[in-house]
């Protein structure tokens, strides 16, 4: 985030879209820690929130609304 100066991105876009991934990411595996999951549920999911789309599928598919 500290290189959004740089000439090297179009504009800066690329670390903006970066730093709004990690912000989600974040708040994703915040999200995972509050669950009552076991601990192996946990780390799977927070490995799925690190690849391309996780956050999405995370949010989609994590269970949420069933109690």
């Amino acid at each position: 985030m500290l290189s959004s100066c740089s000439r090297r991105t179009a504009g800066g876009s690329l670390t903006l879209w970066g730093g709004i991934y990690y912000v989600l990411a974040l708040l994703c595996i915040l999200d995972i820690f509050r669950q009552p999951w076991s601990l192996g549920k946990k780390l799977l999911w927070i490995l799925i929130c690190f690849v391309p789309f996780g956050i999405i599928i995370y949010f989609l598919f994590s269970g949420r609304g069933k109690a």
